[in-house]
């Protein structure tokens, strides 16, 4: 079992940055590689970046490319989600994941647990 709990979300004027923080807990951080998604209101669940177990590996959204940096830090047992020049279709609740294996793709199918989520707003 493994427990993820995100922080650092809230809200930001267009153009602005935030960083998501997710801890995790219950099994060795390492052997996790992780992901992050998010949801805006009606809309489905997207995929938005994921990074390896040792954060060599790294991939993203197209529509987010340029602009938000993953990455880990095992020794901490946090994976981050850097957001840089946020726009207002960027305001979603996001979702940080922790995949099943080793695999890091943009499936949500590829990840066993979730975090509850941390709302971002984006003013125009």
């Amino acid at each position: 079992q493994v427990q993820l709990v995100e922080s650092g979300g809230g809200l930001v004027q267009t153009g602005g940055s935030l960083r998501l923080s997710c801890a995790a807990s219950g099994r060795t951080f390492s052997t996790l590689a992780m992901g992050w998604f998010r949801q805006a209101p009606g809309k489905e669940r997207d995929f938005v970046a994921g990074i390896s177990r040792s954060g060599g590996g790294t991939v993203y959204a197209d529509s987010v490319k340029g602009r938000f940096t993953i990455a880990r830090e095992n020794a901490k047992n946090t994976v981050y989600l850097q957001m840089n020049a946020l726009k207002p279709e960027d305001t979603a609740v996001y979702y940080c994941a922790s995949s099943a294996g080793t695999i890091y793709g943009s499936s949500s199918s590829l990840y066993a647990y979730w975090g509850q989520g941390t709302q971002v707003t984006v003013s125009s």
